[in-house]
């Protein structure tokens, strides 16, 4: 079972949501020091991948439904490879740096594990017949 984090609004919510709201805010920093004209293309790309994948987590923490929770956490993890291949096209362009290229690949990575992991540990708890 994962453990869980309290949000400000009360909820407990997994580590990986925690995790993934530093990852965003980070991004968005960098997000804003784009070029004008990629800030408003590629930019807003990166960041309404990075919010969606934000909310998914949320609400497949808040979700009762087991096979909804699964979907959503694919969902999530779909996201998350559109938002490697756009901060790949952010680094091929210029607009981060190789060293904010490799923090982003390394936090993605952390985040798609903790996602994998929150699937396969959904399998389990299923075959097993364990109720979260």
């Amino acid at each position: 079972m994962m453990k869980h984090t309290k949000n400000s609004g009360g909820a407990k919510l997994p580590p990986i949501v925690e995790k993934h709201y530093e990852f965003c805010a980070w991004l968005i920093e960098k997000v804003g020091k784009f070029p004008k004209d990629q800030r408003f293309l590629l930019g807003d790309r990166i960041e309404r991948h990075a919010l969606d994948i934000l909310e998914m987590l949320i609400e497949a923490s808040l979700t009762s439904s087991r096979d909804g929770k699964a979907e959503i956490l694919r969902g999530a993890n779909v996201r998350l490879e559109h938002l490697r291949y756009m901060m790949r096209l952010a680094k091929d362009g210029k607009f981060i740096n190789i060293n904010s290229f490799h923090f982003a690949c390394e936090r993605m990575e952390e985040i798609g594990r903790m996602i994998g992991g929150w699937i396969k540990s959904r399998q389990v708890y299923e075959k097993s017949g364990i109720k979260d």
